[in-house]
């Protein structure tokens, strides 16, 4: 559909309005600088470089590959009391959590996207053992990384994020709604429908006998991905050996045509959902990653959600099956 319209994402509920051909309206507006590269293997004045000393007073061990630690300057915290407020209108509750940083490697110069595949696969396993740890203990964790200073990460050094809370935030909570309706209206997991209908069409832009990376129809950034299992996986923990030998793979792939597409490091949050705890009690539940690249038409151009997108509703000048051609050529899977 090559005139204005709107997508509907089943997932969360929402629409998104598809304006397609506004790229190529005269842009006058800001731009920033792209992320330096040419790192070294190793930093001195890195916080999550091994032996070295972090902000918060704490060395790190000489570790040889993946590193956890609970984050020194933590937004949630596991001895917070519960307390409620209530007065009419105004409510709040506390919540107990827990923050964690995962270094991916002892090099500071590499990140998912130039890592070999078994250093990827290592990283999976770690999401894996992380989420099953905390799942013990609270109703969400939210696996994630912040990719560049585009995107806030405040330390170029490999690493991701962990919080887990007692509360089951905002979007976790729009989809667990959302496949709740769909299953308990047809029998099977939402993505998984949508992956059958999808397979093989002009949105997916890499897929192997275990998983497949596609532009959502109902993508709200330029180059938006979702990542799905092709089976039935409630959360990482599930999966097995021989998926998370074929995810790391296909990770490796759509990372490059990230990087390869505006010829820089392209700056991204990603973030896995899988079923709240306990996982066997939501088998509605599809297990997925979503990634957010904010970037538009460059490495210094990117998308901004302003004006009509944060009063009205979320909206997009390419399309999606504009995204993944571009995304698929340069995976090798076009």
């Amino acid at each position: 559909m090559d005139v204005p319209h709107r997508r509907y994402n089943p997932l969360t509920g929402e629409w998104v309005l598809v304006s397609a051909g506004r790229t190529d309206r005269p842009w006058q507006g800001s731009t920033e600088a792209p992320s330096a590269v040419g790192r070294s293997e190793y930093d001195p004045d890195c916080y999550l470089c091994p032996g070295n000393e972090r902000a918060g007073g704490a060395t790190n061990p000489h570790y040889p590959d993946t590193f956890v630690f609970s984050n020194d300057f933590a937004a949630l915290r596991p001895d917070v009391a519960h307390h409620e407020v209530a007065d009419g209108l105004l409510r709040a509750e506390s919540e107990p959590g827990t923050c964690r940083v995962i270094c991916y490697s002892p090099r500071h110069d590499l990140d998912l996207a130039s890592m070999p595949t078994e250093g990827i696969r290592t990283v999976i396993d770690l999401w894996a053992a992380q989420t099953e740890e905390l799942s013990a203990d609270y109703r969400w964790v939210q696996v994630f990384e912040n990719r560049g200073a585009a995107m806030g990460a405040s330390n170029p050094h490999p690493h991701g994020q962990i919080w887990a809370g007692t509360a089951l935030p905002d979007e976790p909570r729009k989809e667990d709604a959302g496949q709740f309706a769909h299953h308990s209206g047809t029998g099977s997991p939402l993505l998984l429908d949508y992956l059958a209908q999808e397979l093989g069409g002009e949105r997916v832009v890499s897929a192997n006998d275990t998983w497949a990376a596609l532009v959502p129809y109902w993508a709200v950034w330029p180059f938006e991905l979702l990542v799905v299992p092709r089976r039935h996986v409630r959360w990482m923990p599930d999966t097995t050996g021989d998926e998370r030998d074929d995810l790391a793979r296909l990770l490796g792939e759509v990372l490059e045509s990230y990087d390869s597409l505006f010829d820089h490091p392209f700056p991204y949050s990603m973030g896995w959902h899988g079923a709240p705890a306990p996982a066997s009690d939501h088998g509605h539940w599809q297990l997925h990653a979503h990634f957010y690249p904010p970037l538009l038409r460059s490495a210094t151009v990117r998308k901004h959600m302003v004006g009509y997108e944060l009063l009205a509703e979320v909206q997009r000048d390419l399309t999606a099956e504009e995204a993944a051609a571009r995304l698929r050529d340069l995976a090798g899977a076009g």
